[in-house]
């Protein structure tokens, strides 16, 4: 399993072209993509935690007039995020190291951070609150119950965790979010647990 957690940034990096050609484009995160922006002012600045290449996710909330910088370990997303969507703002960076200065109306992880061990996902909620403006939303996809799960990408091992719900809103609440909404397997979102929270 550790070995599997510690290949997932190579891996991305490796089968950047892979990754790209086999991502959906079809929006079934849409729901909560615009429950998610119904949380934030006009022309929001939102960050995106593990962009990958920008598509669908932050294309969509580009078109919806937010101002995005997107992160990802992954140089080769990112120079894609650079080429397709030049006026926005990009960087190589590991979420768990993540200090960028500055903090954003809202905040997406979106089936990036439940591919960190459990110890370095509950460090990453300090880093949320660190990035995130008062009533900020923040939105991010886990497991539905505590455990570590290996799927395969390209023939290579992939590692996903999660942590106990209860573990997830005792973290939230430490850190000034609210749970707004959390579904569990969502069946509309191809079977996503997702969290929706608003820092207070």
């Amino acid at each position: 399993m550790t070995s599997a957690a510690d290949a997932i940034v190579s891996l991305y990096a490796r089968h950047a072209a892979a990754y790209d050609r086999q991502r959906g484009r079809k929006l079934m995160e849409m729901r909560w993509l615009d429950r998610f922006l119904s949380l934030l002012p006009a022309a929001p600045s939102v960050l995106d935690i593990g962009c990958g290449m920008g598509e669908p996710i932050a294309r969509h909330l580009i078109a919806r007039g937010c101002a995005v910088t997107g992160i990802d370990s992954s140089a080769p997303l990112i120079a894609l995020c650079r080429e397709r969507f030049p006026q926005q703002d990009w960087a190589v960076a590991d979420m768990r190291t993540l200090s960028l200065g500055r903090r954003f109306d809202g905040l997406i992880a979106w089936d990036s951070f439940f591919h960190l061990k459990p110890e370095d996902q509950r460090r990453m909620f300090p880093l949320f609150r660190q990035h995130a403006t008062e009533g900020a939303a923040l939105l991010f996809t886990s497991g539905p119950a505590h455990g570590e799960a290996i799927g395969s990408f390209e023939g290579e091992p992939l590692y996903h965790a999660s942590l106990d719900p209860a573990e997830y809103r005792a973290l939230l609440a430490a850190n000034d979010f609210a749970v707004a909404e959390h579904v569990v397997e969502d069946p509309a979102c191809g079977g996503h647990t997702v969290w929706l929270a608003q820092r207070r």
